[in-house]
């Protein structure tokens, strides 16, 4: 079986300052990216037409076409072009989901497909404002309640307040730097990619319970029980990794947009994680562990 080498870090060459430093800043900058984004646009991130209502056509075409030929065929304006997989049996070479915003008819830009002559309406759809507003709050609703749950899961598994809130801290900052990146990269928020933040919040806990597991409950020093939960939880999050960046890739090279993004933000989220369990969670633990338990 295939083993990560993972490296024992010489945590004692840095002080707490030093090695909560990178992911403060790191989790600074994202909030203040969000936080930005929020008062320029009013939301924290983009959202997608699962959010905000809309409307999607799918055309399929035998001609080589750009996305801009594609959005010139509209004089309604286009929200986003996405190529998407063909079968082996499918009448046309290639197929594309065009979106449009919640102020555009549908029968306008299905006349629009109909009318040109190097493409085929294949499907259309469309999302209400008023079906879309309910999509964000059920998401919001779903990402606070698995945040609510994980907090109270920590402090009910550990009982002190600095190793618990070490786990949320660090959960918080997953979900909040590809949050950040999202709308540095243009990646609008949809029900995939909130799946992906409840992915992420799976992750977080496993990794940071699995750490102040071995740090406060098992036989040995502080140093050791942390390297011996590095083996374990770097193997797992890096494996992770490599199989988010596989999805990613293969999402990308097939035309499968949602996949791709979803891909991403795990690849972000859980990078996020390695530096926050390793930089920020296991610096509370020795601040507990040798000064803040005394006092």
């Amino acid at each position: 079986m295939f083993e990560f080498e993972v490296p024992e870090v010489d945590y004692t060459r840095y002080s707490n300052r030093q090695l909560v430093a990178v992911p403060l800043a790191v989790l600074v900058l994202s909030l203040a990216v969000i936080g930005g984004w929020w008062a320029i646009t009013g939301a924290p991130v983009d959202r997608g037409i699962d959010f905000t209502g809309g409307t999607e056509l799918t055309v399929g075409t035998n001609a080589t076409l750009t996305n801009e030929q594609i959005e010139a065929t509209f004089d309604e304006p286009v929200v986003s072009v996405q190529g998407i997989t063909t079968t082996s049996d499918s009448t046309y070479e290639s197929q594309y989901v065009v979106t449009f915003d919640n102020s555009t008819s549908v029968s306008s830009v299905r006349s629009s497909v109909q009318s040109a002559e190097e493409l085929s309406l294949l499907g259309s759809g469309t999302t209400s404002p008023l079906f879309g507003g309910q999509n964000q709050r059920l998401a919001v609703i779903g990402v606070g309640v698995a945040f609510l749950g994980m907090s109270l899961l920590a402090f009910a598994f550990f009982r002190t307040f600095v190793p618990s809130i070490a786990i949320v801290i660090s959960a918080f900052s997953d979900i909040m730097i590809p949050l950040a990146i999202m709308n540095l990269l243009g990646i609008k928020l949809s029900l995939g990619i909130v799946a992906a933040f409840l992915m992420l919040i799976g992750y977080s806990v496993d990794s940071d319970i699995l750490l102040n597991n071995h740090v406060l409950r098992r036989s040995g020093g502080f140093y050791e029980s942390t390297y011996r939960a590095m083996r374990t939880g770097v193997t797992m999050t890096l494996t992770s990794i490599a199989a988010m960046i596989v999805m990613a890739v293969a999402a990308t090279i097939f035309g499968i947009g949602l996949m791709a993004d979803i891909g991403l933000i795990l690849v972000i989220g859980l990078t996020a994680d390695l530096m926050n369990t390793y930089l920020l969670n296991v610096t509370l633990l020795r601040w507990y562990k040798y000064e803040g338990a005394h006092r």
